[in-house]
């Protein structure tokens, strides 16, 4: 081991004597910097098959080979296949809201893994990968977009090329938190987003992965994929951090 590496392991040890390592849930302390305590982590769940083959919903008790929801089989959805690493229920919740509105973006690194995992068929098939987009007034409120930041931690994870700024975003329209399912798909329309026109040479014949944050009933996802279509796209495969199941809705 070189002098340096030496060097950077006596500082972080002497870091973590200081400020020791700290759980990203509940502020715990935990052995290494970026993770969960073993509370925290019982209290997350995974999806993962059986599942819709297209839009990815759990199917728990459907037969192994390539179920369909009721849902899409009776109408398809606008993209090819949606995926998503977490159930978002309580134990998710607090997590992923720390993330979104409370600027806990250290958090990254670690969803970047898990959405990895969790969209390995669809990043197998990807060229490369984008958010869906804030609006520019929401962003400059907030500060930062957290479907872009997971997009990039996604990038680091899978090598593929990342294209932030792949869609934009045409309208400001009010936030989805608290609407229902028809009033989501009502306020989140193909009209709201337009494929960056100094992008569309990189889009054009390609298979993109659209990642965002939370998929409650896909109405944001949905519209994205339209427009990513309808200017070249051979492919639209979403991946989102968690997904709202029926029988576990909790507010956004």
């Amino acid at each position: 081991m070189t002098v340096g590496a030496l060097a950077g392991r006596a500082l972080g040890g002497l870091l973590d004597l200081v400020l020791p390592p700290r759980c990203l849930g509940c502020g715990g302390i935990v052995e290494i910097q970026g993770r969960l305590c073993a509370g925290c982590w019982r209290a997350l769940t995974f999806l993962g098959p059986p599942h819709c083959r297209l839009c990815g919903y759990p199917l728990p008790h459907a037969a192994a080979e390539a179920p369909l929801c009721g849902g899409c089989t009776l109408e398809p959805p606008a993209f090819d296949r949606a995926r998503a690493a977490l159930r978002y229920d309580e134990g998710a919740r607090g997590l992923i809201l720390a993330f979104k509105h409370a600027d806990r973006t250290d958090s990254a690194p670690l969803f970047g893994r898990w959405l990895a995992r969790a969209g390995a068929e669809l990043l197998a098939d990807a060229d490369l990968i984008a958010p869906v987009p804030l609006h520019r007034w929401r962003l400059l409120k907030r500060g930062y977009n957290q479907a872009a930041i997971l997009a990039r931690a996604l990038a680091r994870e899978s090598a593929l090329p990342l294209v932030p700024d792949l869609l934009q975003r045409r309208r400001a329209t009010p936030s989805q938190q608290g609407l229902s399912a028809q009033g989501r798909l009502a306020n989140v329309t193909p009209a709201a987003f337009r494929a960056h026109p100094w992008r569309r040479a990189r889009l054009s014949g390609r298979s993109v992965v659209l990642v965002d944050d939370v998929m409650t009933t896909g109405a944001t996802v949905a519209a994205c994929a339209a427009v990513l279509r309808r200017a070249g796209a051979q492919r639209v495969d979403v991946l989102t951090l968690a997904r709202v199941v029926r029988d576990a809705a909790v507010a956004i």
